[in-house]
């Protein structure tokens, strides 16, 4: 009888979407890393685009102005786990996107039809043929619906503030717990695209798990994705 093979093929597509500070980017690359696949950061590349648009002065809270700006930007995403990039027009903007301006400005660009159409098409131009870890807020429900894993990651929001304000160099629990709900609550309200949990989705709660587990898990159900797949393969090949 022939054994199935559990490895994760290289064309596999992961989607980890979920609310803020649940540990998404920090998960995705070490699956990805694990996996031997490539990584996206989509959130990123909104935040580049809100740096972009604060940078030439365009009024972020300007629906008609955003939108006749967002196709101006050239925005690269790099895909290795262990290094990822992003630049804006050729400058890597990794530091600039994660300031406290950005943080303030992404949610109501990132609810602009016109954006998010445009990054649409970048996301799904890199995914291509897949092999690749994808977080974001709807990167199972709308960039890439048929992706054979789909986490939804989630973490009460003491769990979340804590990380957050940990990443942030020991931000104020309070100010940034109304920060990240704040956020959730503007993105699941949106009109396009809102953040939800994707039909097919595994939910997948971090509040009490390290990291590595949370990672183990996920690498779990892509190889039990894989194992199924050998199976099927196995049994229509006779």
């Amino acid at each position: 009888m022939s054994s199935v093979d559990t490895a994760p093929d290289h064309s596999l597509v992961i989607a980890v979407d979920g609310t803020s500070g649940s540990g998404k980017s920090s998960t995705s690359r070490g699956v990805a890393e694990r996996l031997g696949l490539r990584y996206l950061d989509t959130g990123a590349m909104f935040r580049a685009m809100t740096w972009w648009l604060l940078r030439e002065g365009v009024d972020v809270h300007d629906v008609a102005a955003v939108a006749a700006a967002a196709g101006r930007p050239r925005i690269e995403s790099g895909t290795d786990p262990q290094a990822p990039t992003i630049t804006v027009d050729g400058r890597d903007v990794s530091v600039e996107i994660r300031s406290d301006e950005v943080n303030g400005a992404v949610s109501p660009v990132s609810a602009v039809p016109e954006v998010r159409a445009r990054l649409l098409d970048l996301q799904r131009e890199v995914i291509g043929d897949g092999g690749i870890v994808v977080e974001g807020r709807d990167i199972g429900s709308v960039v890439w619906p048929q992706a054979e894993v789909k986490v939804y990651l989630s973490a009460d929001p003491d769990a979340r503030a804590a990380r957050r304000a940990a990443e942030e160099g020991g931000s104020d629990l309070a100010t940034t717990q109304e920060s990240l709900l704040a956020r959730d609550r503007i993105d699941s309200g949106r009109a396009t695209a809102p953040l939800t949990m994707a039909e097919g989705a595994v939910h997948v709660d971090s509040t009490h798990l390290s990291l590595l587990e949370v990672i183990d898990r996920i690498v779990g159900l892509a190889e039990a994705q894989a194992a199924q797949s050998g199976a099927r393969g196995t049994r229509d090949g006779g």
